[in-house]
């Protein structure tokens, strides 16, 4: 059975973190390449920057900003915000990240999935769906969930994978921050009528939440940033945890699990 995964997300706006980080023991905290370097060191088995600035700078700050990521850590990460050209894809991948996440592109212009995973491969190809219930059902929505679509989450998830998408990061809006749990029916649904990896976000308040997610959501990733964050919860103990659960999941002493940064270089 393959091992679940464990991925903090860290909200980068002008190249620093934003959104309270709690790391005491870190030179400077608001530095995403430290923090890159305690998560990788400390048991994550992936990471996700999402650069929520939005200045006109933004592509080559994150384009810097990857490089020193990518030498740094031996951890898969994928890099999301502001992406809408192979172009854009293209600076990121050859700077090391692993995958790149896209989302309101995609909903703008759905063919930019295909160009994207017809390029580089769709295990680079990471579609990010907001969702939120409206009387019932799941619309997707726009500008972190303040912008409703007529769109529902499991066509346009379904479509997202006929059109080459490697993975889904879902995060249900009504669930984000609130730290009560993920979205599991949802989930189900998603993992049950699609062949690619489902990433679980928004909701995670305890270890149980993760148990749940896989168990009852059956996702195959969960995602969370503030019980991180903040400490409340770390990656050892939450392993040791789903493990007891009878979740599979990588030890936090496991080797390197990846390809080397040199090797992710000259991945075309």
């Amino acid at each position: 059975m393959l091992t679940k995964r464990i991925i903090p997300c860290l909200d980068i706006k002008n190249g620093r973190t934003v959104k309270g980080i709690n790391f005491l023991d870190l030179r400077d905290a608001g530095d995403p390449v430290e923090l890159a370097k305690f998560y990788s060191e400390n048991g994550a088995d992936e990471l996700v920057f999402l650069d929520i600035s939005a200045t006109e700078e933004r592509r080559k700050t994150l384009a810097d900003l990857v490089l020193k990521v990518a030498e740094t850590i031996n951890i898969p990460f994928t890099v999301g915000g502001g992406i809408s050209s192979v172009e854009d894809v293209e600076i990121l991948l050859n700077n090391g990240a692993d995958k790149v996440s896209i989302n309101s592109s995609a909903v703008k212009n759905p063919q930019l999935i295909n160009e994207l995973a017809s390029k580089f491969g769709s295990q680079c190809i990471v579609v990010a769906i907001d969702a939120k219930q409206i009387d019932g059902n799941w619309k997707v929505h726009l500008v972190g969930g303040k912008v409703p679509t007529e769109l529902d989450l499991f066509e346009w998830a379904k479509e997202v994978e006929e059109r080459g998408a490697g993975e889904i990061l879902f995060t249900a809006m009504d669930h984000d921050g609130t730290k009560n749990g993920f979205a599991n029916e949802a989930l189900a649904k998603l993992s049950t009528a699609l062949n690619i990896p489902i990433i679980a976000s928004g909701g995670a308040g305890t270890m149980q939440h993760f148990t749940d997610a896989f168990v009852e959501g059956k996702a195959d990733a969960a995602l969370a940033a503030s019980v991180f964050h903040f400490k409340e919860i770390t990656i050892s103990d939450l392993k040791n945890e789903l493990h007891k659960q009878g979740i599979p999941v990588r030890s936090t002493n496991d080797e390197v699990r990846t390809m080397s940064y040199e090797r992710r270089k000259n991945y075309n």
